[in-house]
Protein backbone atom coordinates (compact mmCIF):
# COMPACT_ATOMS: atom_id res chain seq x y z
CA UNK A 1 0.00 0.00 0.00
CA UNK A 2 0.96 3.64 0.02
CA UNK A 3 0.57 6.92 1.83
CA UNK A 4 -1.62 9.38 -0.05
CA UNK A 5 -0.43 12.98 -0.08
CA UNK A 6 -2.94 15.55 -1.28
CA UNK A 7 -2.62 19.25 -1.91
CA UNK A 8 -1.49 22.00 -4.23
CA UNK A 9 2.12 22.68 -5.16
CA UNK A 10 2.32 25.36 -2.46
CA UNK A 11 1.30 22.71 0.12
CA UNK A 12 4.21 20.43 -0.80
CA UNK A 13 7.86 20.83 0.14
CA UNK A 14 9.90 22.07 -2.84
CA UNK A 15 11.62 18.69 -3.10
CA UNK A 16 8.26 16.91 -3.46
CA UNK A 17 7.09 19.26 -6.21
CA UNK A 18 10.34 18.62 -8.10
CA UNK A 19 10.00 14.86 -7.52
CA UNK A 20 6.48 14.98 -8.96
CA UNK A 21 7.72 16.69 -12.14
CA UNK A 22 10.50 14.10 -12.44
CA UNK A 23 8.08 11.20 -11.88
CA UNK A 24 5.69 12.53 -14.52
CA UNK A 25 8.56 12.94 -16.98
CA UNK A 26 9.66 9.35 -16.36
CA UNK A 27 6.14 7.96 -16.86
CA UNK A 28 4.62 10.12 -19.56
CA UNK A 29 7.64 11.09 -21.66
CA UNK A 30 10.13 8.23 -21.22
CA UNK A 31 7.86 5.23 -20.66
CA UNK A 32 4.74 6.21 -22.62
CA UNK A 33 6.56 8.28 -25.22
CA UNK A 34 4.21 11.26 -25.15
CA UNK A 35 5.64 14.08 -27.30
CA UNK A 36 5.26 16.74 -24.61
CA UNK A 37 6.96 20.12 -24.79
CA UNK A 38 8.83 20.20 -21.49
CA UNK A 39 12.36 20.59 -20.19
CA UNK A 40 14.49 17.45 -19.97
CA UNK A 41 13.59 15.52 -16.82
CA UNK A 42 10.65 17.71 -15.69
CA UNK A 43 7.08 17.39 -16.95
CA UNK A 44 4.83 20.38 -16.22
CA UNK A 45 2.34 22.23 -18.36
CA UNK A 46 0.21 25.35 -18.15
CA UNK A 47 -2.44 23.48 -16.12
CA UNK A 48 -0.04 22.93 -13.22
CA UNK A 49 -1.06 26.14 -11.54
CA UNK A 50 -0.91 27.17 -7.87
CA UNK A 51 -4.60 26.16 -7.48
CA UNK A 52 -4.27 22.73 -9.16
CA UNK A 53 -4.94 19.85 -6.78
CA UNK A 54 -2.78 16.69 -6.75
CA UNK A 55 -3.11 13.25 -5.24
CA UNK A 56 0.22 11.47 -4.81
CA UNK A 57 1.02 7.88 -3.85
CA UNK A 58 4.21 7.83 -1.74
CA UNK A 59 6.24 5.14 -0.02
CA UNK A 60 7.60 5.40 3.53
CA UNK A 61 10.56 7.48 2.29
CA UNK A 62 8.16 9.88 0.51
CA UNK A 63 9.21 8.63 -2.95
CA UNK A 64 6.37 9.23 -5.41
CA UNK A 65 5.11 6.22 -7.35
CA UNK A 66 1.66 7.45 -8.32
CA UNK A 67 -0.03 10.72 -9.19
CA UNK A 68 -3.25 12.32 -10.33
CA UNK A 69 -4.13 15.90 -11.19
CA UNK A 70 -7.56 17.41 -10.45
CA UNK A 71 -8.78 20.70 -11.90
CA UNK A 72 -12.29 22.18 -11.60
CA UNK A 73 -13.74 22.77 -15.04
CA UNK A 74 -14.80 26.36 -14.31
CA UNK A 75 -11.06 27.13 -14.69
CA UNK A 76 -8.95 26.33 -17.80
CA UNK A 77 -8.30 22.58 -18.09
CA UNK A 78 -6.45 20.29 -20.49
CA UNK A 79 -9.33 18.62 -22.32
CA UNK A 80 -11.14 21.89 -23.03
CA UNK A 81 -8.05 23.87 -24.03
CA UNK A 82 -5.99 21.30 -25.97
CA UNK A 83 -8.20 18.33 -26.92
CA UNK A 84 -11.80 19.65 -27.20
CA UNK A 85 -12.35 17.57 -30.35
CA UNK A 86 -12.36 14.43 -28.18
CA UNK A 87 -15.87 15.24 -26.91
CA UNK A 88 -17.32 15.40 -30.44
CA UNK A 89 -20.55 17.40 -30.49
CA UNK A 90 -21.06 17.20 -26.72
CA UNK A 91 -20.72 20.44 -24.78
CA UNK A 92 -17.66 20.78 -22.59
CA UNK A 93 -18.38 21.35 -18.91
CA UNK A 94 -17.50 24.65 -17.22
CA UNK A 95 -18.83 24.00 -13.72
CA UNK A 96 -17.49 24.05 -10.16
CA UNK A 97 -18.91 20.59 -9.44
CA UNK A 98 -17.29 18.87 -12.44
CA UNK A 99 -13.54 18.34 -12.25
CA UNK A 100 -11.03 17.09 -14.79
CA UNK A 101 -8.86 14.11 -13.89
CA UNK A 102 -5.55 14.06 -15.79
CA UNK A 103 -1.95 12.87 -15.45
CA UNK A 104 -3.04 9.73 -13.60
CA UNK A 105 -0.26 7.16 -13.19
CA UNK A 106 0.66 4.30 -10.87
CA UNK A 107 3.98 2.45 -10.79
CA UNK A 108 5.75 0.04 -8.47
CA UNK A 109 7.41 1.66 -5.47
CA UNK A 110 11.09 2.38 -5.98
CA UNK A 111 13.17 -0.80 -5.70
CA UNK A 112 10.16 -3.06 -5.13
CA UNK A 113 8.53 -5.77 -7.16
CA UNK A 114 4.76 -5.98 -6.93
CA UNK A 115 2.66 -8.95 -7.93
CA UNK A 116 -0.17 -8.27 -10.37
CA UNK A 117 -2.60 -8.45 -7.44
CA UNK A 118 -0.60 -5.95 -5.37
CA UNK A 119 -0.34 -3.55 -8.32
CA UNK A 120 -4.10 -3.88 -8.89
CA UNK A 121 -4.84 -3.16 -5.22
CA UNK A 122 -2.64 -0.05 -5.31
CA UNK A 123 -4.37 1.20 -8.46
CA UNK A 124 -7.83 0.62 -7.00
CA UNK A 125 -6.79 2.39 -3.78
CA UNK A 126 -5.43 5.34 -5.78
CA UNK A 127 -8.62 5.67 -7.83
CA UNK A 128 -10.59 5.52 -4.58
CA UNK A 129 -8.45 8.25 -3.06
CA UNK A 130 -8.89 10.45 -6.15
CA UNK A 131 -12.68 10.00 -5.95
CA UNK A 132 -12.65 10.82 -2.22
CA UNK A 133 -10.56 13.97 -2.74
CA UNK A 134 -12.74 15.16 -5.64
CA UNK A 135 -15.92 14.53 -3.63
CA UNK A 136 -14.49 16.48 -0.68
CA UNK A 137 -13.96 19.42 -3.06
CA UNK A 138 -17.63 19.32 -4.08
CA UNK A 139 -17.25 17.40 -7.34
CA UNK A 140 -20.17 15.22 -8.41
CA UNK A 141 -18.43 13.86 -11.51
CA UNK A 142 -15.06 13.82 -13.24
CA UNK A 143 -14.26 14.24 -16.91
CA UNK A 144 -11.19 12.49 -18.26
CA UNK A 145 -9.62 11.21 -21.43
CA UNK A 146 -7.31 8.27 -21.84
CA UNK A 147 -6.29 5.28 -23.90
CA UNK A 148 -9.09 2.75 -24.18
CA UNK A 149 -7.34 0.19 -21.97
CA UNK A 150 -7.61 2.50 -18.97
CA UNK A 151 -11.35 2.81 -19.46
CA UNK A 152 -11.55 -1.00 -19.29
CA UNK A 153 -9.62 -0.98 -16.00
CA UNK A 154 -12.09 1.46 -14.46
CA UNK A 155 -15.02 -0.63 -15.64
CA UNK A 156 -13.36 -3.73 -14.17
CA UNK A 157 -13.18 -1.89 -10.84
CA UNK A 158 -16.91 -1.20 -11.09
CA UNK A 159 -16.50 2.57 -11.48
CA UNK A 160 -19.48 4.19 -13.19
CA UNK A 161 -18.13 5.55 -16.49
CA UNK A 162 -19.82 6.79 -19.63
CA UNK A 163 -18.20 7.61 -22.95
CA UNK A 164 -18.75 11.12 -24.23
CA UNK A 165 -17.85 10.48 -27.87
CA UNK A 166 -16.23 7.91 -30.12
CA UNK A 167 -12.52 7.21 -29.65
CA UNK A 168 -10.15 9.26 -31.81
CA UNK A 169 -6.53 8.65 -32.75
CA UNK A 170 -3.83 10.66 -30.99
CA UNK A 171 -0.22 9.71 -31.69
CA UNK A 172 -1.47 6.52 -33.40
CA UNK A 173 -3.42 5.37 -30.31
CA UNK A 174 -7.20 5.35 -29.77
CA UNK A 175 -8.10 7.88 -27.07
CA UNK A 176 -11.52 8.62 -25.67
CA UNK A 177 -13.17 11.15 -23.38
CA UNK A 178 -15.51 9.90 -20.69
CA UNK A 179 -17.34 10.74 -17.49
CA UNK A 180 -16.58 9.19 -14.12
CA UNK A 181 -19.61 9.46 -11.88
CA UNK A 182 -18.93 10.14 -8.21
CA UNK A 183 -21.91 8.11 -7.07
CA UNK A 184 -22.82 5.32 -4.66
CA UNK A 185 -22.08 2.64 -7.27
CA UNK A 186 -18.52 3.92 -7.79
CA UNK A 187 -17.91 4.26 -4.05
CA UNK A 188 -19.23 0.77 -3.24
CA UNK A 189 -17.33 -0.83 -6.12
CA UNK A 190 -14.01 0.72 -5.08
CA UNK A 191 -14.53 -0.35 -1.48
CA UNK A 192 -15.27 -3.92 -2.57
CA UNK A 193 -12.39 -4.03 -5.07
CA UNK A 194 -9.82 -2.75 -2.57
Amino acid sequence: MFTAVTGTIKDFPRTMASALAEYRYQVFVRELGWPLQCPEGQEWDEFDRPDTLYVLACDKQQNIFGCARLIPTHRPYLLAEVFPHLVGDAPLPYQQDIWELSRFAMSSPKGQYLSAEQAWQNTVAMVGKVIDVARAQGARRLIAFTAMGNERLLKRMGVTTRRIARPQMIDDKPVLAFWIEIDDQTTRALQLAA
